[in-house]
């Protein structure tokens, strides 16, 4: 049966989709560019007619996961601070249970050897949460919300290793719906290790 026609960015993004979606249930660092194909009812020249090959189609799937997870950020309503950072951790953990297969691709490529374009585009990412984590918690703490003397640097990493540390857990599993609860819990815990103020 001859598939309806798509125009090239359509393909383009039909092939993303789907590569996310066969890496919540397959290994993404042995996944071929023949399941792809067979997935998506098309062959693999068909693929290649919208890919040079199968490093680009990484490279379209991490450029896709930075967009997506950033511009979930960027339309969060504007708020104070550790209300906006809630909001942040509530985005991100709404868009693992959305997309299983992000955080299975997004570990795979980090733990590549040597450099490639999959994994810049991975720590260009964990670069700008970091930077927006570590934006909001100096705000807060200008702002009073949080102690004067909280490490705005350690507090970063210790937000980013809460979420991290969720993510590695439901893959543990393979299940991660129990994340949104957890979220509430572990904020709660963040926010009391910083001091902060009752009515932050």
């Amino acid at each position: 049966m001859n598939r309806p026609y798509l125009s090239a960015d359509l393909r383009r993004a039909e092939t993303v989709a789907t590569v996310i979606e066969l890496a919540a249930t397959h290994d993404p660092t042995a996944m071929t560019t023949g399941q792809i194909a067979s997935a998506m009812g098309v062959s693999q020249g068909a693929l290649f007619r919208h890919f040079p090959d199968k490093m680009a189609i990484w490279t379209a799937v991490l450029e896709w996961t930075c967009g997506e997870l950033n511009h979930r950020f960027d339309v969060l309503p504007d708020s104070p601070p550790l209300t906006r950072l809630e909001a942040m951790l509530a985005a991100h953990v709404d868009f693992v249970i959305e997309q299983p297969g992000v955080p299975r691709i997004l570990f795979g490529e980090l733990q590549r050897a040597g450099d490639t374009p999959t994994k810049a585009i991975a720590r260009q990412l964990m670069a700008g949460y970091r930077a927006r984590v570590a934006r909001e918690l100096q705000s807060a703490r200008e702002a009073g919300a949080i102690a004067d003397t909280t490490d705005v640097e350690a507090a970063t990493v210790l937000f980013l290793a809460m979420v991290q540390g969720m993510v590695m857990q439901g893959l543990a599993v393979d299940d991660f719906t129990a994340m949104p609860v957890l979220a509430r819990r572990l904020f709660g815990l963040f926010q009391q290790s910083l001091g902060a103020s009752p009515c932050a």
